[in-house]
């Protein structure tokens, strides 16, 4: 794929435009934690805010919830292109669900629409309920040691093809790269470690 007039600026040193989508969850940590790396991100509510993206980061929530809206705002349609076409798409918490080809019983359930982007099949809710929540150090491929904040958090069961996992937890898949996708089960919005967001961001600076 060719690289847009943006992603050229981007390697130019120029402004990058990193949306985020603020339907529904934890929006205004990543808003804050892209500032830290020296991005002004977008808030992302409408189709007309796709337009000319960078990166667009979906946030941790309640997926049901985000999907849904999605679905309602015509945003879903326009997403899935946009990451089958190469925009880099960081999918945290809910967002690690929304971007894998495979649900579990939950998702089937709850008869929740996937993006189907990722080469994963994942786990709603694979380390318990919200009072389950934890705090654990990782070890993350191209991060190092990293602090990460689990909150009612999926994981992902298995990967294949062009996707590869870059940190465990318990045996669980936690985090994954696919060319220009990423997805954590945890929350790096949470934390005081940006280092996460600064490797999505090298995604766009390729």
């Amino acid at each position: 794929m060719q690289p847009n007039k943006r992603t050229k600026n981007a390697r130019a040193g120029l402004m990058i435009k990193i949306g985020v989508i603020g339907v529904q969850g934890a929006v205004s940590e990543h808003f804050d934690m892209l500032g830290r790396c020296g991005v002004d991100p977008i808030l992302v509510r409408t189709k007309a805010h796709l337009k000319d993206l960078d990166g667009l980061i979906i946030p941790g929530g309640e997926s049901t919830t985000i999907n849904r809206l999605l679905v309602e705002s015509g945003m879903f349609h326009t997403i899935k292109k946009l990451g089958e076409n190469g925009l880099p798409i960081f999918g945290t918490c809910a967002g690690l669900i929304l971007l894998a080809k495979k649900g579990d019983v939950q998702v089937s359930k709850t008869k929740q629409k996937l993006l189907g982007l990722m080469n994963s099949e994942i786990k709603r809710n694979a380390f318990g309920r919200q009072r389950e929540s934890f705090e654990s150090n990782l070890e993350i491929d191209c991060i190092g040691s990293y602090r990460s904040v689990f909150i009612r958090a999926p994981a992902i069961e298995k990967v294949w093809g062009k996707c590869k996992a870059l940190a465990y937890f318990n045996g669980k898949i936690v985090a994954a790269r696919q060319d220009n996708l990423l997805a954590t089960s945890f929350h790096p919005e949470l934390t005081e470690d940006a280092r996460m967001h600064q490797y999505f961001i090298s995604f766009i600076k390729k």
